[in-house]
């Protein structure tokens, strides 16, 4: 209970640092001039590609628990999908974990299978990334460049030891773990808690290995092209929403989303602080390519991360509240 309390807070301080670093040096009024202004039925629309990614992502987790024996329903699937986002507002990365127990619950679905199978979609994930990074890079190079260059100048700001010193350390208790397991490895095997990871990470290895058994993979594909390309329009079209963004073309949409992506990475609460400030560094550098004024982008960025951010918080709290009765009333005793 401690932990996650700790947890939580420290996650919250990660928030409220970044948003802080994100406001530092701006004009809040032209910021809330800029929200005044918005057309918000644009917001609505890109609700509907959010939920909509939700949908997608759910049927296509189907796809790879079927190879292992497992036929879910696809309602089980959305829920415990949404209870995992939802559990990732509270602890940051603990939606995974929140997701495969909560599909036990309904399908009595091994944990670690399942948790394999959200491994093999954080890589399908991966891959998708790096096509919209390439795309942005061909199309979008200089917006990347001067990106680069204000996430790199705040980061030297901001940095106060050395990555090198950071590296060497982790590197050492890595290797210090590696020995000791080395000299207690007979021990531990004795241990039935030994045993019990062992069969853990064998359950894991499984479920990544469900994508070389797909028995549908033109569906597989066409389902991973239907999320990505909603993440697309649901961060995209917020821009219509801004008169002074409204003239975003498809390839400033590209930019956003891989930005916006970033952003969320980091371990923050519902990425509050670190999606805004990547906005921030993603909107000026756009300015700066086409031209344009850098402080105007970035009071922009953080106007459109403040519609944008509360949006997919909203669509988790909704999902993921409506999912707690719906697993509730499916659970298998």
């Amino acid at each position: 209970m401690l932990k996650n309390v700790l947890t939580v807070l420290v996650s919250i301080s990660v928030a409220g640092i970044f948003l802080w670093v994100a406001l530092r040096g701006l004009d809040i009024d032209k910021i809330k001039s800029s929200l005044q202004k918005a057309d918000y039925l644009w917001v609505l629309f890109a609700a509907v590609f959010g939920v909509s990614a939700y949908v997608f992502r759910a049927v296509r987790w189907n796809l790879l628990l079927e190879p292992m024996g497992y036929k879910i329903s696809n309602s089980n699937s959305l829920w415990s999908l949404s209870f995992g986002y939802l559990m990732n507002l509270t602890i940051p990365r603990s939606g995974e974990v929140a997701r495969s127990t909560a599909l036990y619950g309904v399908e009595k679905v091994p944990v670690d299978k399942s948790f394999g199978t959200i491994i093999l979609e954080r890589v399908v994930d991966l891959v998708c990334m790096g096509i919209f990074a390439l795309l942005t890079l061909i199309f979008k190079y200089d917006a990347l460049i001067a990106f680069y260059k204000s996430a790199t100048q705040q980061k030297e700001q901001t940095e106060n030891h050395s990555d090198s010193s950071t590296t060497l350390i982790i590197i050492a208790c890595i290797i210090f773990i590696l020995i000791l397991f080395f000299i207690f490895r007979k021990t531990l095997q004795k241990l039935s808690i030994y045993h019990k990871v062992i069969d853990f990470g064998k359950g894991i290895f499984e479920g990544l290995k469900s994508i070389l058994k797909l028995r549908q993979k033109g569906k597989f594909i066409l389902l991973t092209a239907g999320i990505w390309i909603c993440y697309f329009f649901a961060s995209y079209l917020v821009c219509f929403a801004l008169p002074e963004t409204s003239n975003f073309t498809p390839a400033d949409g590209c930019f956003i989303l891989v930005v916006g992506t970033l952003g969320m990475i980091i371990p923050a609460s519902g990425g509050i602080g670190a999606f805004n400030l990547a906005m921030k560094f993603g909107f000026t550098a756009l300015f700066i390519s086409m031209g344009k004024d850098a402080v105007e982008g970035g009071e922009l960025g953080l106007a459109y991360s403040f519609i944008t951010l509360p949006l997919q918080i909203i669509i988790m709290l909704v999902m993921g509240l409506i999912s707690i009765p719906m697993l509730a009333k499916n659970r298998k005793i």
